[in-house]
């Protein structure tokens, strides 16, 4: 089958690999049926994050099932070969006392998903990673590309939002204008946010910001953005704050842009971050973040794609066909787009 394959930075090719099987008895095997690059790939295309040999690449999904393990089957008898299901990009038993806690991210026994940009990927402990759709594989492509999105980049948006307090009345700063950032916006509305300020420098990216409900644009950044939301919010700062960066500079400004006892949702990959405690403590603003949970908010995340009320799916700027990875990787790079697709 292809799949995609990281050789060296900015080196990814697309290339024949040996095809999936079942090799735990709680295993899944799906046919992806669209697969994307994430923004989290680009510290590894980058050079950012060492690459010692060729691995594979990809964790958002969405497939069909064609081969179940038999304690898949024992342990969820929801899922049937030929289901049309969303996965995480962390694999989770969904029993253990952290995952029922909600944070099925850090599952003690969990796994990470890497090798989804491809015809077929594995799934370990598939009774508690994937969810059903009701109705099977939506004809309607937005709808199958909003279902992508909630398999990352719309679950890690919604998490941030949840994380930093979203809710009616509140004011949300987004530090991020990539995808996580943009669905940060989508999610903080949908949960009743009454105001979004986003950073943001780049015209398309604030288009589809106010296109997902954000109602202010700071283009300026570090304590000057910071000092740009207070201005904005009579001298308070924000009510909670959404970092989907990863960087120590966007962790700081997003601090700084919250009000005291504010919040800080933060789901960006952090490179060398460094939150000083006596910022904290002085502040008394809460941080609360990390890998999202996005199995714990799936099914609640399909319902409101199914039923047209969020339309995650708008963050895919361009589609390309799986052989054209290397190029999507080049889009997203040189910010020609703000998220591809992979359809094999």
């Amino acid at each position: 089958m292809r799949a995609t394959t990281i050789h060296a930075p900015r080196d990814v090719r697309v290339e024949d690999v040996e095809h999936p099987g079942i090799e735990e008895p709680t295993d899944a095997i799906l046919k992806v049926e669209a697969a994307c690059v994430c923004g989290s790939d680009l510290w590894t295309y980058r050079g950012i994050n060492d690459i010692p040999r060729p691995r594979r690449m990809g964790h958002e999904y969405v497939g069909t099932i064609t081969e179940l393990g038999p304690e898949a089957v024992a342990l969820n008898p929801a899922l049937e070969v030929g289901d049309f299901v969303v996965g995480s990009f962390c694999t989770s038993e969904n029993t253990c006392e952290v995952c029922q806690a909600g944070f099925q991210s850090v599952c003690p026994n969990g796994h990470g998903v890497g090798k989804a940009q491809a015809e077929y990927v594995r799934v370990p402990d598939a009774a508690g990673t994937l969810v059903v759709v009701p109705g099977g594989k939506p004809a309607d492509p937005a709808v199958l590309l909003s279902l992508l999105a909630a398999s990352d980049v719309f679950g890690t948006g919604w998490f941030a939002a949840d994380s930093a307090g979203a809710g009616p009345g509140k004011t949300i700063a987004v530090v991020g204008d990539g995808a996580v950032g943009l669905l940060g916006v989508l999610s903080a509305r949908a949960m009743g946010a009454e105001r979004v300020i986003v950073f943001s420098r780049h015209p398309d990216r604030q288009a589809l910001a106010r296109e997902f409900g954000a109602t202010d644009i700071v283009e300026l950044r570090g304590d000057e953005g910071a000092a740009a939301v207070k201005e904005l919010t009579d001298g308070y700062g924000a009510h909670g704050v959404i970092e989907a960066v990863g960087t120590q500079e966007a962790m700081l400004q997003a601090i700084h842009s919250a009000r005291p006892g504010g919040k800080v949702g933060f789901v960006g990959v952090s490179h060398d971050v460094n939150i000083p405690g006596e910022l904290l403590f002085r502040t008394g603003v809460q941080v609360a973040g990390g890998a999202a949970p996005v199995r714990r908010y799936l099914p609640e995340l399909i319902t409101l794609i199914l039923e047209g009320k969020v339309n995650p799916g708008r963050v895919f700027t361009r589609t390309r066909p799986l052989d054209e990875a290397p190029a999507a990787y080049a889009d997203m790079d040189e910010r020609r787009e703000i998220k591809v697709a992979l359809l094999p």
